[in-house]
């Protein structure tokens, strides 16, 4: 197993386990940050895409900075527990031909692939790598279990496929020159990707 450390000052401070790394991406201000190559973005799990706050999370927001409020922060698991619940989450079934289709739908972002789909050729410079289809596999179990089935379904690949795959998918000259979300091909892949290979059918 990997150990997990921080150094500052020349200390070597190691970090228990679980340990996870979660970084913000502001669209506006980015002056003293670089992006990150591309292979280390594919090292993390999820995108996930934050919008503009409602008008009642504006209000909790307020309510609580502006205000005397003192939130009481209480642990709900441990690190133990989580370190439990992620090979829990390994033994979560997946059979053959959900894992098929999550195959599949990771292949379409491949452009002139086997299961490529029409705006994958048009505006996909590079598709996804292996770690997305181990991501959308591990997130379909995750997903059935916090909905409290022990087996995955096509709809668990769907639900968690655009924050899985926003990341990894790099569009070419045309897609950039058109504007193109990269959101908007993934629908595409999905809407056009059958849930059961003509195999299998």
């Amino acid at each position: 197993m990997q150990e997990h450390a921080v150094t500052v000052g020349g200390t070597r401070n190691k970090l228990d386990e679980p340990f996870f790394v979660m970084a913000t991406q502001n669209p506006i201000e980015q002056e003293g940050t670089y992006p990150l190559p591309e292979a280390q973005l594919d090292r993390f799990m999820f995108k996930l895409v934050v919008q503009y706050s409602s008008k009642d999370e504006l209000k909790t927001i307020m309510d609580r900075t502006t205000t005397a409020f003192s939130p009481s922060i209480e642990a709900t698991m441990t690190g133990k527990e989580i370190s439990g619940t992620q090979k829990l989450v390994r033994r979560v079934v997946m059979a053959p031909h959900v894992q098929d289709y999550a195959i599949r739908v990771a292949m379409a972002s491949h452009p002139d692939g086997p299961y490529a789909v029409e705006a994958t050729n048009k505006y996909v410079r590079w598709g996804v790598s292996p770690r997305a289809v181990q991501t959308l596999t591990l997130g379909a179990k995750l997903h059935a279990l916090l909905d409290g089935r022990f087996n995955t379904s096509f709809s668990d690949v769907q639900k968690i496929f655009l924050p899985a795959m926003r990341h990894r998918v790099l569009l070419n000259f045309e897609g950039e020159a058109e504007g193109i979300d990269t959101d908007d091909v993934l629908r595409e892949i999905l809407d056009k990707t059958p849930t059961l290979s003509e195999a299998a059918a």
